[in-house]
Formats: C-alpha cells, structure tokens, sequence
C-alpha cells in the first residue's frame, strides 16, 4: 500500500506536464494564428492601398488628357474660330468706310463671306472631334467606320476594318474611351509611324471583347520608354484600365506596331 501515494503522484504529474503541454501548443497555436491572420491582413491592406494608388494614378491620366483636350480646343477656338471672326470684323468695318467703289464693296464683302464659311467649317470639324455625330445617332461601328473613311479621305493611308462585335448602343459612354483610343492609335500610324496601310479588328473571343490594331509603319523600339511616353500610350492606357481591359503592344523597327487591347 505504500507504494499507491507514489504511483498517484506520478499520475498527477503526467497529467500536469500534459496539461501543461497542451496549453503550450494552444497559446502558440493561438499566437501562430494571430500573427497569420495579422500579416494576411496586412498584405490585404497593403494590396488595397496599391489598388488606391493605381486608381489614383489612372483618374490623374485621364483628367490630364482632359486637360490636353480642353487646351486643344481652346487653340483650336482661338487659331481658326477667333482669328477668322477678328477679321470678319474688321472687314465689316470697312464696308462702313465712306467713298467705297463698288469694286472695293464686293471685294470686302467676298472676304466676310469665305472668311465665314471657314469659321463655320472649323467648327463643325471641332463639334465633330468631340463627339461625331454619326456615334450618338447609328453607334459605334458607324461611328468607326467614317473615322476610317476620312482616315483614307488623305490619300495617305488604306484602312482594313472588320467588326464581329455587337456593340450595345447603350454604352456609348464605354465605346467613347475605345473610339478614343483608335483615335489615338491611328494618329500615332500616321504622324509617328509614317504607315501607308492599318487593319483594325473587334472579335469576340469566349466572351471577351477585343481590338487588334496593325499598321506597317516604321515601328519603334519597344523597350525604349521614351517611345511610349511620345506615342501618348499613358493615356490609351488610362482609358483601357477604366474600362477593365488589358493592353499589350509589340514593335519592331521597320516592321510595324501591333497593339491588341481587351475591354
């Protein structure tokens, strides 16, 4: 009988020491799982702060190509419209003018005329870089097409344009950045790339909408960023990203750009 009181020590010590462990392992399960949960936490935050500052970042393009817009117009405004009307004015001051020969009189009168249909035709070209006409009315492939139409109207350049794409009328605000973008594109075909021929493509691929542009320009080198930067991709890419799209660009000296944009 004496040995019992050791034996149920020895009991009472193992279940302490397991007690004991088993408290161990839950405070640094506890604690593993808090530290987890914390870093996860964490890198949530920190990937919604990066999200912000994307945002952020992509809200400033656009608003300065609005402003580059905005400037563009008003030198427009100023250059062709105001200019034009200066003179207009002073030429109807002139009819005012005594001891005017009839000769003198047709001839002022000839320059208000010309003068005034230019002013109107600027105009109207100004109205129709803001929003075409034919966009709002027949949509966004009529509205492609008589982009491409005054495109060729140059000489300079052949236009491919092929749509497989039923574009919804009703989101004529989500088209406006794509009409922009192939704005962009084929100036940049045109003005930087000296392109003679330029093939646009909408397709839709396992219901992903998408945009594959060509021309056979001189190129540029793609990993040069200052290229980039001069062919105004900022602001395509802008537009792309607030339509939830994905840009990708290749380029090659002497052979051309492709550039294939999802939206």
């Amino acid at each position: 009988m004496s040995g019992t009181p050791v034996y149920e020590k020895e009991i009472v010590a193992i279940i302490l020491y397991t007690s004991c462990f088993f408290m161990v392992v839950a405070i640094f399960l506890v604690a593993f799982f808090y530290f987890s949960r914390k870093k996860i936490i964490q890198k949530e935050l920190e990937k919604r702060d990066l999200e912000i500052h994307l945002q952020k970042e992509q809200l400033h393009a656009v608003i300065v190509a609005q402003e580059e817009e905005r400037k563009r117009i008003a030198q427009d405004l100023h250059d062709d419209i105001s200019s034009k009307l200066n003179i207009v004015s002073l030429n109807t001051h002139l009819l005012s003018a005594p001891n005017l020969t009839d000769d003198e009189t047709q001839e002022i009168t000839g320059n208000i005329i010309n003068l005034t249909a230019k002013a109107l035709e600027n105009s109207r070209k100004i109205a129709h870089n803001l929003l075409p006409p034919v966009f709002e009315k027949f949509g966004f492939n009529a509205g492609v097409e008589e982009l491409c139409d005054e495109f060729e109207s140059s000489k300079s350049v052949k236009v491919h344009y092929k749509n497989e794409i039923d574009f919804d009328q009703k989101e004529i605000d989500r088209h406006l950045h794509i009409f922009r973008v192939l704005q962009e594109l084929m100036n940049n075909s045109l003005r930087h790339g000296k392109a003679s021929e330029i093939w646009i493509k909408f397709k839709n691929e396992n219901g992903i909408n998408s945009c594959i542009y060509e021309d056979n320009g001189v190129g540029f080198n793609i990993e040069n960023a200052e290229n980039q930067k001069g062919l105004g991709m900022k602001n395509i890419d802008s537009r792309i990203s607030f339509l939830n799209g994905t840009l990708k660009i290749d380029s090659q000296i002497g052979k051309g750009i492709q550039v294939i944009f999802t939206f």
